[in-house]
């Protein structure tokens, strides 16, 4: 499974989380904002009905102050107009007593009260405040003393004291108070009810806030009395009211808010769960379960970087094998049983490798049918080369897949660390270079890299980069090597050989650069551009034969017939004078379609030569057959003609079995007088070899075959 495969999951969830911290964000804002509102018109409520309740309050306690002083001037100015004379104060006083608290005569002079009259009277049963409530009636200004009618909220001892005035002469007036508990007052008939009413000492700023009082002066002491009470609150009301209708939304928050804590955890372990299930498969082949080439690097660089420790260190100790493994004949197995087959054929390859490794190696699959090995404790190549052949021994036994049994092999690729090198990329290319090199050897084995195959790299990568640009700018070159007849005096015809010359290699042999020619594909426009070139060339030599060599890649190209007549055709050239080489891999290969290929060109006129004679499947049939105009007996026979009766042996049934069949027969890699005598006396028809000549550019093909010829010892040499 992918993270692909889970992504679309996550990211509904952590939009579903988003969303609903969206929704309690905004549920939880407009009730905290309503419940600012509520507060606010709650308290605003409480405030308003406080005042309303003191203005009430402190309204009725002054009418009714009013009331008791009318009541009481009323009283005073009935018994004062019943009595006698002012001067019966006696029986004035005595009328007065049921009717007020404390009575008494003021005399003002100057428009102030400047004497009290000390003739006292006090009703029954009244305390000893009367000395302070007299003493008090001294302190009213001329003013409120002489009004007709006049009052004033003020207490005495905690009582509240009611002033009435009568007139007894025009400077002398006849005072009373009447002295009420404030208790009485306040829970009188028409008051509000005042919950928790108390008098006492203070200021109001002391009060608390929910509170409500009136400020009254004792005029007894001078202090300030406060009436406390707690007011009426319907701003609380209201907002208990609306706190129950806030109850559901409330709870639809709590429980919407429990949700997204719930969903945001949830959302949470499940991301660290993708985010570990994503590392783990970042790092892992999603078919075998094995670390897949990211991991495999990472623990690579891990490897060289303690091995980089180590040497730095001045420790002498064991290095690692980096192996690369590719299986042999995958695609087979693919290709017969399918692709559910090849998929369970890589879990058992898999399995047997794992159980072949020591604690502290690790196998990884780069893809496909790659596999890659990194051996740790790795002392010297003994170390690797056991693994690798427990490794091509537990691979070459059948595999069971689908009730079949499957035989397949591997190839292994070696580089050891620190000796081949200590570079990540380049450790890796040494391991991928002797694959290659295993692979090229017939598969199925190991090899351990070494720099000769290196340089075969670098080649490859020249031949990659450079060659298909070499070829489109006409800047290779061709050799010319001649063919001489059996005595060693005529040009009987010449071999074309394409020479590379590099800008910053130098000439380089089509040994080497041919067969990756091969392999790239490049051979197909390689051989193109020679036939053309030689053809251009050919023209300069009227009547010499130019055999070309045909690469198996581009004989069984399906257009490779028409692709030649058609260069030989644009050149003018004659096609009896261009020799195709062909090897006997070409036709054994596919006999029957190298056969209709042949037959199209020996009906255009192209002679045909079988090369390297002897060195793989040469039969009579072969030869019957496709019908040959020459045989070519390969110079590996004359190598060894001295030391080995087998190569004469050989070589001369090679050469009466070409005369036999009517074949010329042309020995190649002549190179002593002694191997010459010899091909002669056996009836060669025709030698090349450096005896002869080295192969040669064009101009000294010209040299060579002019009007003055170069000579050879002993030898004129002339066209045949």
């Amino acid at each position: 499974m992918s993270q692909k495969a889970f992504q679309p999951a996550t990211d509904s969830s952590a939009l579903m989380a988003r969303m609903f911290w969206w929704a309690a964000i905004l549920i939880l804002g407009t009730v905290a904002f309503g419940a600012g509102v509520v507060l606010t018109i709650s308290r605003a409520a409480n405030e308003d009905a406080r005042l309303q309740e003191m203005r009430q309050i402190h309204e009725e306690l002054a009418a009714r102050a009013d009331q008791h002083a009318r009541q009481v001037s009323a009283i005073m100015r009935m018994q004062v107009d019943q009595a006698g004379g002012p001067d019966e104060r006696e029986e004035l006083f005595m009328q007065l007593a049921p009717h007020v608290s404390v009575g008494g005569i003021v005399t003002t002079e100057g428009g102030g009260i400047s004497w009290v009259d000390r003739r006292i009277f006090a009703g029954a049963g009244r305390n000893a405040g009367v000395d302070a409530a007299l003493a008090v009636s001294s302190m009213f200004d001329a003013e409120v003393a002489m009004a007709d009618e006049g009052s004033n909220l003020r207490m005495v001892d905690g009582r509240l004291v009611y002033l009435g005035f009568a007139r007894l002469t025009d400077d002398r007036y006849l005072i009373g108070l009447d002295m009420r508990s404030i208790e009485g007052e306040l829970t009188a008939p028409g008051m509000p009810p005042l919950s928790g009413m108390r008098v006492g000492h203070g200021s109001p700023e002391s009060l608390p806030e929910h509170m409500a009082a009136i400020s009254m002066e004792d005029i007894a002491t001078g202090e300030s009395l406060q009436i406390v009470w707690e007011p009426a609150r319907p701003g609380d009301m209201l907002a208990k009211r609306i706190g129950y209708a806030a109850i559901p939304p409330l709870a639809v928050t709590a429980l919407l808010f429990v949700l997204v804590v719930a969903n945001t955890r949830r959302v949470a372990r499940n991301l660290a769960e993708s985010h570990a299930r994503a590392e783990s498969l970042a790092g892992q082949d999603p078919l075998s379960g094995l670390p897949n080439r990211l991991l495999f690097g990472q623990t690579l660089d891990l490897s060289l970087k303690g091995l980089d420790n180590q040497i730095r260190a001045g420790a002498q100790g064991e290095g690692f094998a980096l192996m690369f493994l590719d299986l042999d004949r995958f695609k087979e197995v693919n290709d017969a049983y399918g692709h559910q087959a090849g998929d369970a054929l890589i879990l058992q390859v898999a399995q047997r490798l794992q159980r072949l490794l020591e604690r502290g190696d690790t196998l990884a699959r780069f893809g496909g049918d790659e596999f890659a090995v990194l051996q740790m404790g790795v002392g010297c190549d003994e170390d690797a080369r056991a693994l690798a052949a427990r490794i091509l021994h537990a691979l070459s036994e059948a595999f069971t897949i689908a009730g079949n049994r499957v035989n397949i092999g591997i190839s292994i690729g070696i580089a050891l660390a620190p000796r081949d090198s200590c570079d990540r990329e380049t450790l890796m290319r040494m391991a991928d270079t002797a694959l290659y090199e295993a692979k090229s050897e017939g598969r199925n084995r190991s090899a351990f890299f070494h720099r000769e195959m290196d340089d075969a790299l670098q080649m490859r990568k020249l031949v990659a980069e450079d060659l298909r640009r070499a070829i489109a700018e006409n800047e290779l070159t061709i050799h010319y090597q001649p063919i001489f007849s059996a005595d060693g005096r005529n040009v009987v015809s010449l071999e074309a050989l394409v020479r590379w010359p590099h800008p910053t290699k130098g000439m380089i042999s089509p040994a080497k650069f041919v067969p990756l020619a091969e392999q790239s594909g490049l051979v197909i426009p390689l051989g193109e551009w020679v036939v053309r070139r030689v053809c251009e060339d050919g023209k300069r030599w009227p009547g010499v034969r130019i055999a070309v060599n045909v690469s198996p890649i581009q004989f069984r190209q399906r257009n490779f017939v028409e692709g030649v007549i058609s260069v030989v055709e644009e050149a003018g050239f004659d096609p009896g004078r261009l020799e195709l080489e062909l090897t006997e891999g070409v036709v054994v290969e596919d006999a029957d379609a190298a056969e209709i290929v042949m037959a199209r060109l020996r009906d255009y006129g192209f002679p045909l030569a079988l090369d390297d004679f002897g060195t793989g499947y040469s039969s009579l049939i072969y030869l019957r057959r496709f019908a040959f105009d020459k045989i070519k007996i390969d110079q590996s026979f004359l190598e060894s003609l001295d030391e080995m009766g087998e190569s004469a042996i050989l070589v001369h049934s090679i050469v009466h079995l070409g005369r036999a069949l009517g074949l010329k027969v042309t020995a190649e890699g002549v190179e002593t007088p002694e191997q010459h005598r010899f091909l002669m006396a056996l009836g060669c028809h025709e030698m090349q070899g450096f005896l002869f000549s080295r192969p040669i550019c064009a101009d000294e093909v010209d040299r060579l075959l002019g009007t003055t010829p170069r000579r050879l010892p002993g030898r004129r040499i002339t066209a045949a």
